[in-house]
């Protein structure tokens, strides 16, 4: 027979045992709270890239697997802020795919130039061609098919790390062009101290070599990252007042890393050489 001070000692037990298997669980929670480099930002591998990682920007479109992202986790999503961006203009995102990155045809010795006509504002940017040369010529063939039209930016980090992510078409993480380039330009001189500068576009992966695909992203502030994710662009100034304008809305999970409250679509992208 157990006595009532034995059965009261038990439930203690049950009950702090209960609190601790309920604590260790949420550690676990906030640690693995966001699903890419990569990306952040590396997240994608034949398919794409995305930018879900431990402080950096990975891809997983092979197994699906979330990374974990180094960055601290509030108990509570915040309000969502007002939408500061207009509706999509009217289109589809098109299904292309290749088997292969495409030939080398643009002149490395040329300038080139990006334009994303988004619903939040345009943002431009100078590219890198002689620097990362299989890079920009894969923006310059995607762009010519219209395959970063009507795409979503499907990821906004708000802590540690400071970007936008875009470049999927699916708009989850995990898509691409099928193929994947080389990383390049891992030593450019922007490049101190391992921070990614405000400004910077550059290429998420899978968190392994040579896999980004057509995933992107772009640095509205001083990020601490690893110099794993191929810079290949300059963002303008007034590209950057419309990504600070759509960080300010924040993003959904209330983590610090997840969708952007914006409704941020890329209504055109071209490349256009100067």
């Amino acid at each position: 027979m157990v006595s009532q001070e034995q059965r009261r000692r038990q439930l203690a037990r049950e009950k702090f045992l209960r609190q601790q298997q309920r604590r260790t669980a949420a550690r676990r929670k906030a640690r693995t709270r966001n699903s890419v480099i990569a990306s952040v930002l590396g997240v994608v591998v034949i398919g794409g890239v995305a930018l879900y990682s431990t402080g950096a920007l990975k891809s997983d479109k092979d197994d699906k697997a979330n990374a974990s992202a180094d960055v601290s986790a509030s108990p509570s999503a915040s309000p969502k802020a007002a939408d500061p961006c207009a509706k999509p203009a009217a289109g589809s995102v098109a299904k292309l795919s290749w088997k292969k990155e495409p030939a080398m045809s643009i002149d490395t010795s040329a300038k080139y130039t990006m334009k994303l006509a988004t619903t939040c504002g345009d943002i431009d940017m100078s590219l890198k061609a002689s620097a990362a040369p299989h890079t920009v010529n894969s923006f310059d063939f995607l762009a010519g098919k219209s395959f970063f039209d009507h795409t979503k930016c499907h990821r906004l980090t708000t802590n540690g790390i400071y970007v936008l992510q875009c470049g999927d078409p699916t708009g989850t993480g995990t898509g691409g062009p099928g193929y994947t380039i080389p990383d390049e330009n891992l030593k450019d001189t922007s490049l101190k101290g391992n921070v990614y500068p405000a400004g910077t576009v550059a290429m998420a992966n899978t968190g392994q070599k040579h896999t980004g695909g057509s995933q992107f992203f772009l640095v509205y502030q001083n990020s601490q990252l690893p110099p794993n994710y191929a810079p290949f662009g300059t963002i303008s100034e007034s590209g950057l007042t419309v990504l600070k304008k759509i960080a300010a809305a924040g993003e959904n999970s209330g983590a610090g890393d997840g969708a952007p409250n914006a409704t941020v679509v890329i209504n055109k992208a071209t490349v256009t050489k100067s």
